[in-house]
């Protein structure tokens, strides 16, 4: 069973050296996304689709490729270096929520209401 964005097919050895890079990079990548979401997300309105996507990175039961597709997204929010630098007003954070969007479209049916409920609870105590 394959789509076509391959969530069906075996990963890559370079692939498998990403998955093993992020899980030692873990704690530091959760601690830089929680703490830069903090500071902006008030003025973001995608801030739920963000914890929603790291919360389903979060879940065991959630496919490995889904996790890659989330977490590349969910990198890009945190890298420093944007398209279009993040302190333009207005501007600033239509790149991210483009690469938000494109990945939860890639992955719509992986994000389940469980996790959307978990991001609205996480979004109420930043």
């Amino acid at each position: 069973m394959s789509d076509s964005f391959g969530f069906g097919q075996r990963f890559t050895p370079d692939e498998m050296a990403s998955i093993r890079k992020s899980l030692r990079d873990e704690a530091r990548f959760g601690s830089e996304f929680i703490g830069r979401l903090k500071r902006v997300a008030k003025r973001i309105p995608f801030a739920e689709d963000l914890l929603a996507a790291w919360v389903c990175t979060r879940d065991p039961a959630t496919p490995r490729r889904v996790k890659l597709t989330l977490l590349a997204a969910l990198g890009y929010f945190v890298l420093p270096l944007d398209a279009i630098p993040d302190v333009m007003p207005l501007l600033g954070f239509t790149d991210d929520a483009a690469v938000i969007a494109a990945a939860l479209a890639a992955v719509a049916g992986s994000i389940t209401p469980q996790h959307r409920d978990k991001a609205k609870e996480m979004l109420a105590d930043l």
